[in-house]
C-alpha cells in the first residue's frame, strides 16, 4: 500500500510531464503502425510526392487540432465569445499561442518519428523534381527515371539495383538528419522559453507550489458543492412536478456571475488572486467589476490556472 501511495504521489507531482510522455509514446506507436501496415508508396513520379506528404503532414495536422479540442482553455476562451463580443485582442492571441505550443507536442512527435523512420520522406522525396535534380547530379543518366521506383525497389538489372540502393541510402540519411534536427529544436526551443518565462515569473517558486495546491483544492470543493447544489435543485424540481406544488427558493448564481468565473485568468500584482473564482468573491465584496480582460495580464508561467489539468471540462 505504501508503494502504491508513492507511485500515486509521483504521478500527481509530475502528471504534466508524464502526460506529455504518454502522448508522445502513443503518437510514436501510431506512426509505426501506419508506416508498416497502411502506408504503401505508389512508386509513381506523379503520386509519390503528394502521397508521402499526406501521410507525413495530415496526421500531424489532425493531432494538432485534436490538441486544441482537448484543451479546456480553448473552450473557456470560445464559450460565449460571440454573445459577449470577442474583444480579447492581444490577450486572446497570447492564450492561443500558449494553447498552440501545448497542442504541438503530438504532431511534432509524429513528424519527428516519421522522419527518423524515413518511409514517408523517402516516398515524398522520390517524387520531387527538385530533389531529383539534386540527387542525380553526376550519377547514371537513368537516375531521374529510377528515383520514383526507389521505395519499391523495382529493378532487375544489377547496376540499376545498385543505383536504387544508393539513392535509398541518401534519402534515408536526409530524412533521419531532418528528424534529429526537429527533435533538437523541439527540446531546445521549449526549454529556452520555459526558462525565460520562469525567470520573468511575478511570483516565487514556493508560491507557485502553493498556487497549484490551492487550485486543486478549489476544483475538488467546487465540484463537490456543484454536485450537491445541482442535486438539491433537481430534487426540488422533480418533487414539485409530481406533487403539483410550488418550489422552495433555491439560490443559484446568475448568468453574469457564471460568466465572471468562467473567464480566462489575468494576473494583477496588486491583487494576487489565485483564480477567477477567488477574484470574483473578493470583487463582489468590494462591489466592483471583476472582468479580467480589463485588469491584469496573461502571464505564460501562470497558464496552469485555467489549463486542462486544473479545470478540465471532463471533471465537471
Amino acid at each position: 500500500m505504501e508503494k502504491f501511495r508513492e507511485v500515486l504521489n509521483l504521478h500527481l507531482k509530475h502528471r504534466n510531464a508524464l502526460g506529455y510522455c504518454l502522448v508522445s509514446l502513443l503518437t510514436a506507436g501510431g506512426e509505426r503502425i501506419f508506416s508498416t501496415t497502411v502506408f504503401q508508396c505508389p512508386c509513381s513520379a506523379a503520386w509519390n510526392l503528394p502521397y508521402g506528404l499526406v501521410f507525413l503532414l495530415v496526421p500531424a495536422l489532425v493531432l494538432f487540432l485534436l490538441g486544441y479540442v482537448l484543451s479546456a482553455r480553448t473552450w473557456r476562451l470560445l464559450t460565449g465569445c460571440c454573445a459577449r463580443g470577442c474583444g480579447a485582442g492581444l490577450r486572446g492571441a497570447k492564450v492561443c499561442a500558449q494553447i498552440s505550443a501545448t497542442a504541438a507536442v503530438a504532431p511534432l512527435t509524429w513528424v519527428a518519428v516519421a522522419l527518423l523512420g524515413g518511409t514517408f520522406y523517402e516516398c515524398a522525396a522520390s517524387g520531387s523534381e527538385v530533389l531529383a535534380r539534386y540527387l542525380c547530379v553526376g550519377r547514371d543518366p537513368r537516375c531521374v527515371a529510377q528515383l520514383p521506383l526507389v521505395p519499391c525497389q523495382q529493378a532487375q538489372a544489377p547496376d540499376v539495383k545498385q543505383l536504387q540502393k544508393e539513392l535509398q541510402r541518401e534519402l534515408t540519411a536526409q530524412s533521419q538528419v531532418l528528424g534529429w534536427i526537429l527533435i533538437a529544436i523541439v527540446i531546445i526551443v521549449p526549454l529556452i522559453f520555459t526558462s525565460i518565462n520562469r525567470c520573468r515569473s511575478p511570483v516565487s517558486y514556493m508560491q507557485l507550489k502553493f498556487w497549484e495546491i490551492y487550485l486543486q483544492q478549489e476544483q475538488q470543493i467546487f465540484k463537490s458543492q456543484a454536485t450537491e447544489h445541482a442535486t438539491q435543485l433537481a430534487k426540488e424540481n422533480v418533487k414539485c412536478f409530481f406533487e403539483c406544488s410550488q418550489p422552495q427558493e433555491c439560490n443559484t448564481p446568475s448568468i453574469k456571475d457564471w460568466q465572471k468565473i468562467s473567464s480566462l485568468y489575468a494576473f494583477n500584482p496588486k491583487e494576487q488572486y489565485y483564480s477567477t473564482l477567488h477574484k470574483y468573491v473578493n470583487k463582489k465584496q468590494e462591489n466592483q467589476s471583476s472582468t479580467s480582460s480589463e485588469e491584469g495580464a496573461t502571464v505564460p508561467v501562470l497558464g496552469f490556472v485555467d489549463s486542462s489539468d486544473m479545470n478540465s471540462t471532463t471533471d465537471l
